[in-house]
């Protein structure tokens, strides 16, 4: 890895801006930019380039007792000028230049010189004697001065937040104007004397203001300047105090002005008048303030712009920002590269490491083992970055890990990781980057299994002996014994050829061991792999470091202290311990008294002294609050969040509202106090990027230890904790809205003035940033939560990964559920961040709710899709979840958010009225054993909704909702399982050694064994072993019956033996009445025992009248009649009189002469349903009267394997022969209406139905489930029971109807309002043809040889007329008169109101229509273009032209033009035909290769856009005014096309081509819906259908209706013509959301046709 840091660049994310000012002359500008500017520069930087600002005041505090000493400000002042990206200075220079300032440190000589010259003039020199003290352990050694480890603090405060720097000797030394007084007449006298020179005597004179901007300007090269720091300069004429101190003048006309010559610095210079005459100059002043204030932002803003976009060139490419696995790979190195920094101390070890690395035939991994803080991290890290030095002779790849550091600890995120960065580093990734074979696609449809699949096939090909990859895996023994051993279990074993790997773990850690013990036991060690012992630092090379450490920072110890410290290094020998003694020790001056108590033992001993000096010096409220956010924190805090945090915290706040002052209403903790105590944490606390921020972390957590042991062990202060980062990133605080602070005088520091109640509360804007999801160029608080498609917009990683980690951990789960995680702003944002597979697992995580599974289900389904358009969520989702509205009302919000989305950004296509689904989302868990012991033996499930499996391999799986875990026995874990059966709660599982086990699956620990009886020992053969074929549970009784033996086996629930019930034959089927009195034991040869349990005893028994064995034993709810089905499906009935009596034979039901066997039997008690299925045939029988009520017949050429009737009695499920799929049947039409993917190639082995969840079980270990109420809502969804044919729709009034037709003996009224059919009009015959009256008043009908007239209103039908063989119909625009075509016969014009015959055409018109007049019909005849007139039926006028005689391809009628038809002709001529006036006019010549396709002819009301043909996937439209061609490029061959009445846009639906090979899901396999403009070519939106359609559409107010094959209608709205017409088609799109009535819950009226026709029509050779 050595070298490639280079190839990965990170800038930093934060803006830091040092404020140098002078205190005392700058206290209206600072407030000023504190208000006005500085929150206006963090919401730019924020929302424009992703980017903190942050703004260090020395003098914001208002008590001065909290400002900076020069130390701390030039510390402070050096990490803005190394982090910040852009600037970060902004100076502020007035008439007063401030008083000098005492230096914090002396050298020895010169100081001793100061004092010796001093008291030879006189100048009592007694306060600096007492000021300053020696230092030897400062190197070089000097006088420091002296300073207080504490101020104190205001009245009632808890030693909150003080400086303790060397500013504050004020009372204690006589005052620092004293000493200042005294340092200045001995320097002076010194100058006098030439001892000293006057440019080096003037730095002991020199004010903050002069010394911070030396410290920043001075002596630096320019590019640390230029376009990094401003300057302004403020003077006021007419003032003397301006030239009165030759320092400032020196300052401002001599030291500034060369800067901007040589290094190009950016000084501004402001004078403003003042008239010594005037009173007051505060007008001036404001007027100056207002102006300073918008130039800084001006400036700040432009020096930022400028420096992120030369940031942004010089960015790796490597680094995507919308791949999160290519971005967590260069955080991995950046990491890398940090802890390796830490590498101190030469280890043995890592030469065994480079010895491993170099011998290329090892086929194991290395385990690095070493305990607590012995560096393990540290030493792989230092070895990730040399093995390219190692390795000299090859081009290794290296790829490290680290599991404690990740975020994503997951098993199947590190496959998918580790996928992704051998893909990238070896550049596999398909050119073409289709999501199904790019390696980089996180699929979150993989399994493990299949994840392993995919990781082996690349370890095994990408790496070469020239390139080996070195796989390094850090912190195995942190994510937890499950997580260990799912990951070891998938690494491969033994390692390919070129591949090594290197892991570290704990010693304690037992379980990781013993896993890797089994997963490599190639090697003869314990644990299977090259081990290596990690041991302690020899104390001599703790010395070392130690000394280097103090070195650095310019300290050093005695030789006395020294001593003390080798001792406690000699009892704690880690490089960890010795870094914090170098903090430790950098406090010890040469005066210190140490003793073998002054340094603490151990790690965390020595953190919690570290803890305790850090509150001393900063406060402990404010420590202890900010290191328990750092720690409590997902992935870490960036500086700019915690002092938000800190802000937002009330203890930490109440420390800074100043006593006697009133409140303010906008406050935060100052930024300098927050970066002080950071600056004193560093190098424990660094800054990592994480998701493209720099956020500070641990680098031990062992610091997170501790921290949560000494301010977080109560419950209450964690939660509250995460509650206040929750509200943060939830912006509850933020936008101005004020946050109140309880200030309580006992403890509050505002006692007097300001609060005069016992407890009164202040409301303050603590001025947090801002948390949207999307960060945009500008954005509003009203749009916060509002996911942009700009391009120009972010992700806000930090909120995305934070928000639900504090929302779960604050016991806010109710709202992480019902609110986040059904949001559709946060699902745009994961899917934009790359994070498709957290959301699913965010949604899949703890108490399943049904939307949520909903929503997971249809994000695993759109997968593929979702990763290569992040954008296409709110169109996908809201299509998909109309359907399932009704029974998943929590999803209303979701929807409106999509609708709210589509109407702010103007443009998309809004589903009004999904289609009736094909299928239902599933929940999918595959079994993670290893390979090749996925087979299923047995499967059983409870009615609580548990599933058990059990495998060829002994192992038993169980299923509780969430996930699949194997079943492990604490006190038997190698127990081997053989079977599984269930009755009720229960889990009865047998063993390899004949053991039976009683599980009540509400309870692990209740697990019993069922002891051996003596219903066992009497069996037939004493050696044989029974095999359990199934039990019951009677209340406190568990009876067993077994194959093949006659009796059952009578149990206790806590496992005793009680008896044995003997039966005459072997028992088949056993019921327990509903209270568990009685047992009913079905036998061979039609045998039927009756047991009272509570004697045990023998009640009765009764035969059939066939000697065939019985299956199953029903009883009525009354338990009057008890029925038995045998084997071959016969079912006989016996009348239930006495309990104690033998039941009488009532009938036999059923008989049936062949021998096929039955597949299964379902019983539903509610229904009174029993379903009894074969392999060609499903039988349902009432059992109320024992009627058979229906019967289903397989597919042709398939055979049912199992079938069931759904828990609402609605549908049937059933499993075909090889058929991977559950299939749905509708009851009551025997329609086929949906099928469920089980999402593997191997077909169902057991379908169960648990409560609300349906499960199917495959052979090969997958486990797939879906919500029943999910599969009643699509199986009862609207449809038609054929292909749509025809739609028709009302004019949009008050009503919202349509018109369908599927080709049977139905037309079906739908209502838009309620999504479902509100009645259908019934014929004899199928309907051919559908014609609506333009009011929408009449419907007219063609059906076989019948024309029939319904009033739509009432569903009347006025006319039934027998007309003879007809084509087509039509009605006039006034609707008072129809046309009925006939091919070979008259097409007959009749009246609509009494169906009498106006005039007969005797010439057949093809493609017909009727002028907008009513008063021609025009049509074509034999190429010729004729119009008959509607009175007479005489042809009257005829189309010719003299230019071109040819033939009439299309025409169009014009409905805004009612005196003009357009004419196609076959040579491209386009026409215009003044039909009364017989006029015609050529308009357009189309080129020779373009031609008109007179079937896809269109034309709009106005003429100004005519649709002429489509080639495959272009379709060309004329502009008729513009007098040009057009053409719209789809995605695919284009199958249907619409053009709208008004021109205003283009309809079709394409087939997309293969772009993403392999993927079968019907987002990229299934049709295109898409909207064009054509006033300039831009798509409105588009839309996967998602199955095959058959019409098409759209209304004149822009709905488009689409016909399906299924029988299904979509209707859809077109948002872009939103914006121009409201009114009623605007109130239309509140339907979206509106959940539907389930179909079965409202049957459609039907309105039947009169008896006979009403009319005849008599055909032409009857007429005379």
């Amino acid at each position: 890895m050595e070298g490639s840091e280079e190839g990965f660049f990170f800038r930093s994310s934060c803006v830091k801006v040092y404020l140098c000012s002078n205190p005392e002359d700058s206290v209206q500008e600072r407030r000023a930019l504190r208000e006005c500017v500085f929150p206006r520069l963090r919401e730019y930087c924020r929302h424009t380039h992703g980017l903190d600002f942050r703004v260090m005041d020395p003098y914001e505090a208002t008590d001065q007792r909290r400002w900076p000493g020069q130390q701390s400000r030039e510390h402070v002042l050096q990490a803005c000028r190394e982090s910040s990206p852009g600037p970060f200075l902004v100076a502020l220079l007035g008439d007063k230049y401030g008083p000098a300032c005492l230096p914090a440190q002396m050298e020895v000589a010169e100081f001793q010189q100061i004092l010796q010259t001093g008291q030879r003039a006189g100048v009592s020199t007694r306060g600096l004697e007492g000021a300053y003290v020696r230092d030897e352990n400062a190197t070089p050694p000097c006088f420091r001065l002296q300073g207080r480890s504490h101020t104190p603090q205001p009245p009632g405060a808890q030693s909150n937040g003080t400086t303790g720097d060397t500013d504050s000797l004020c009372e204690e030394m006589g005052g620092q104007e004293k000493l200042t007084e005294a340092l200045k007449a001995a320097v002076s006298q010194c100058v006098l004397e030439g001892l000293m020179t006057t440019e080096r005597a003037q730095t002991y004179c020199r004010s903050v203001l002069d010394m911070d901007l030396r410290f920043a300007l001075e002596n630096r090269p320019p590019e640390n300047i230029i376009n990094r720091c401003l300057v302004y300069v403020h003077k006021t004429s007419n003032r003397s105090s301006q030239r009165e101190n030759k320092l400032l003048s020196q300052l401002c006309d001599h030291f500034l002005p060369d800067l901007v010559t040589s290094c190009q610095l950016q000084v501004y210079t402001a004078t403003s008048e003042c008239d010594r005459r005037q009173r007051s100059t505060l007008p001036k002043k404001l007027s100056y303030i207002e102006e300073l204030c918008e130039q800084i932002h001006s400036d700040l803003r432009r020096l930022i712009a400028r420096s992120v976009t030369l940031e942004t060139g010089q960015r790796s490419p490597q680094c995507v920002p919308g791949d999160v696995l290519a971005r967590e790979q260069a955080e991995w190195r950046e990491l890398c590269s940090i802890l390796s920094r830490l590498y101190d101390v030469k280890r043995p070890e890592e030469e065994e490491v480079r010895k491993y690395l170099d011998q290329r035939d090892i086929r194991r991994p290395l385990l690095v083992v070493g305990g607590p803080c012995t560096g393990k991290t540290v030493l792989l890290s230092h070895c990730a970055w040399q093995v390219r030095s190692w390795l000299s002779d090859r081009d290794p790849e290296v790829i490290i890990f680290f599991t404690d550091l990740s975020i994503h600890s997951s098993p199947k995120h590190l496959l998918l990781s580790l996928m992704c960065q051998i893909s990238q580093s070896y550049n596999h990734p398909d050119p073409d980057q289709r999501p199904i074979t790019n390696p980089l696609y996180p699929d979150p449809n993989l399994s493990l299994p299949q994840l392993r699949h995919k990781l082996l096939g690349l370890l095994s090909t990408l790496p070469s002996s020239k390139r080996p990859l070195i796989l390094i895996l850090d912190g195995l023994n942190l994510g937890g014994h499950t997580s260990d051993a799912q990951i070891i279990q998938h690494l491969p074993s033994p390692l390919p050829p070129n591949v090594k790997l290197v892991l570290s773990v704990s010693p304690a850690q037992t379980e990781t061991l013993r896993a890797l013990k089994l997963h490599y036991p190639q090697s003869s060690t314990a644990d299977g792999c090259v081990r290596v012992e990690l041991e302690s630092v020899e104390r001599t090379g703790c010395v070392r470091m130690l000394a280097s450490l103090l070195s650095a920072s310019g300290r050093k110890v005695t030789s006395g202290q020294q001593a003390v410290v080798n001792r406690a290094l000699a009892s704690c020998p880690l490089t960890l311990y010795a870094r914090l003694l170098h903090m430790h020790t950098s406090l010890w001056s040469s005066a210190t008294e140490v003793t073998e108590s002054s340094l603490p033992v151990g790690v965390h001993s020595s953190i919690s002294a570290l803890l305790m000096h850090l509150e001393e010096k900063h406060g402990s409220t404010l420590v202890s609050v900010a290191l328990s956010y750092l720690t409590l924190s997902r992935a870490g805090l960036t500086e700019g969040e915690l002092t938000d945090l800190l802000s937002s915290h009330d203890d930490v706040l109440a420390g800074y509202v100043q006593q006697n002052e009133g409140p303010p209403s906008r406050f935060r903790v100052p930024e300098v106090d927050v970066e002080r105590l950071l600056l004193d944490l560093k190098g424990f606390l660094e800054k990592r990027t994480v998701a493209g921020a720099r956020v500070l972390f641990w680098v031990s957590r062992h610091f997170g230890l501790v921290v949560c042991k000494r301010y977080l062990q109560v419950v209450e202060a964690r939660v509250e904790f995460h509650s206040e980062m929750a509200d943060y990133f939830s912006d509850r605080w933020a936008y101005g809205r004020a946050k109140p602070l309880v200030i309580n005088p006992t403890t509050g520091p505002n006692q007097t003035g300001a609060v005069s109640n016992p407890a009164a509360k202040i409301y303050i804007d603590r001025q947090p940033n801002s948390q949207p999801y999307v960060f945009n160029t500008v954005q509003l608080p009203s749009c916060s939560s509002s996911v942009s498609s700009s391009e120009h917009s972010h992700i806000n990683f930090r909120k995305l990964l934070e928000l639900p980690h504090h929302l779960q951990k604050s016991n806010r789960g109710k709202e992480l559920r019902n609110g986040l995680l059904i949001s559709l702003g946060f699902h745009q944002a994961m899917l934009r961040a790359g994070l498709l597979g957290e959301l699913i697992c965010l949604l899949e995580v703890g108490a399943l709710s049904r939307e949520r599974v909903l929503l997971a289900g249809m994000l695993r389904a759109s997968a593929c899709l979702l990763w290569s358009s992040p954008l296409e969520p709110p169109t996908v989702m809201e299509m998909k979840l109309h359907p399932f509205l009704g029974v998943c009302p929590g999803l209303e919000s979701y929807v409106r958010e999509v609708e709210q989305e589509r109407r702010r950004t103007g443009s998309g296509i809004g589903a009004v009225l999904s289609p009736a689904p094909s299928t239902v989302p599933s929940m999918r868990y595959v079994l993670e054993t290893g390979e090749g012991k996925r087979t299923v033996t047995a499967v059983a499930g409870t009615e609580c909704g548990t599933v058990v499996i059990s495998l060829g391999d002994g192992s038993v799986w169980v299923w509780k909702g969430s996930n699949v875990q194997e079943l492990m026995l604490t006190h038997e874990p190698n127990m081997c399982f053989v079977s599984v059966k269930n009755s009720g709660r229960f889990i009865l599982m047998t063993t390899k050694c004949n053991r039976v086990l009683l599980w009540d699956v509400k309870d692990l620990e209740t697990i019993q064994e069922l002891k051996d009886t003596r219903g066992l020992q009497s069996g037939p053969d004493q050696n044989t072993h029974p095999t359990v074929a199934g039990f019951v549970v009677c209340e406190d009784r568990v009876c067993v019956w077994w194959k093949g033996f006659n009796f059952l086996s009578v149990w206790g629930l806590q496992g005793e033996p009680l008896t044995y019930l003997q039966c005459q034959n072997t028992v088949t089927c056993v019921l327990s009445s509903p209270g568990g009195c009685l047992l009913y034991c079905g036998q061979e040869k039609g045998m039927v025992s009756m047991f009272d349990m509570k004697s045990c005893s023998l009640l009765a028994s009764c035969s059939g009248p066939t000697e065939n064995a019985f299956i199953s034993v029903i009883l009525s709810q009354d338990e009057e009649e008890m029925a038995c089905i045998d084997h071959i499906g016969n079912i006989f009935l016996w009348e239930m009189t006495n309990k104690g009596e033998e039941p009488s034979f009532i009938r036999e039901c059923y008989s049936r002469n062949c021998s096929t066997a039955i597949r299964n039997i379902d019983h539903s008690k509610e229904a009174h349903i029993l379903l009894v299925c074969e392999a060609q045939q499903i039988l349902l029988w009432d059992t109320h009267d024992w009627e058979q009520w229906d019967q289903f017949l397989a597919p042709q050429g398939r055979a049912f394997t199992q079938v069931m009737v759904s828990q609402d009695s609605h549908l049937l499920l059933a499993t075909v022969e090889a058929c991977p799929s559950v299939l749905v049947w509708r009851i009551t039409t025997g329609q086929c209406v949906l099928s469920l993917d089980t999402c593997t190639l191997s077909k169902p082995l057991t379908l169960l139905k648990m409560g609300s969840t349906l499960c199917a079980v495959t052979g090969n270990g997958s486990l797939t489930t879906w919500d029943s109420e999910l599969v009643y809502a699509a199986g009862m969804a609207p449809r038609m029971q054929a292909g749509v044919r025809q739609v028709v729709t009302e004019p949009m009034g008050e009503r919202s109807t349509f018109y369908v037709s599927d080709g049977s003996e139905r037309v079906w009224r739908w209502d838009l309002q309620t999504g479902s059919p509100e009645a259908i009009f019934l014929h004899d015959l199928p309907v051919e043809k559908l014609c609506l009256s333009p009011d929408g008043s009449h419907l007219v009908t063609l059906s076989g040889r019948e024309v029939n007239v319904w009033e739509c209103r009432t569903g009347k039908n006025l006319h039934r007329i027998h007309c003879g063989k007809a084509r087509d119909i039509l009605i006039t625009p006034n609707w008072n008169i129809g046309v009925c075509f006939s091919e070979h016969g008259l097409t007959r014009v009749w009246k609509l109101a009494t169906g009498a015959i106006v005039c007969n055409i005797h010439l057949y018109l093809k493609d017909a229509q009727i002028s907008t007049e009513s008063t021609f019909l025009i049509g074509l005849h034999r190429g010729d273009l004729l119009a008959a007139s509607l009175w007479s039926g005489s042809i009257s006028k005829r189309f010719s032209s003299s230019e071109c005689p040819e033939h009439v391809l299309a025409f169009q009628t014009l409905p805004e033009h009612p005196d003009f038809v357009m004419v196609m002709t076959a040579s491209g001529a386009l026409y215009t035909w003044r039909v009364a006036e017989e006029t015609v006019c050529r308009q357009f010549q189309l080129p020779p290769p373009f031609l008109c396709q007179p079937q896809v002819f269109q034309m709009s009301s106005d003429g100004s856009y005519a649709l002429l043909s489509i080639d495959d996937d272009v379709i060309t439209l004329l502009d008729f005014f513009s007098s040009r061609l057009c053409s719209v490029r789809a995605e695919g061959p284009v199958l249907k096309v619409c053009l709208d009445d008004t021109g205003h846009y283009v309809v079709y639906i394409s087939q997309p081509l293969a772009q993403n090979k392999g993927c079968t899901c019907d987002l990229h396999s299934e049709p295109v819906l898409t909207v064009v403009r054509l006033r300039d070519g831009s798509k409105v939106g588009r839309l996967c259908l998602c199955k095959m359609p058959l019409t098409l559409m759209i209304c004149k107010e822009f709905f488009v209706y689409v016909g399906f094959q299924d029988g299904s209608v979509g209707v859809y709205a077109t948002f872009d013509a939103m914006r121009t017409r409201r009114g009623a088609v605007w109130g239309k799109l509140n339907l979206t959301g509106l959940p539907r009535p389930c179909q079965c819950d409202n049957e459609p009226l039907t309105w039947l046709p009169l008896a006979t026709p009403s009319t005849t029509w008599l055909e032409q050779s009857q007429m005379v």
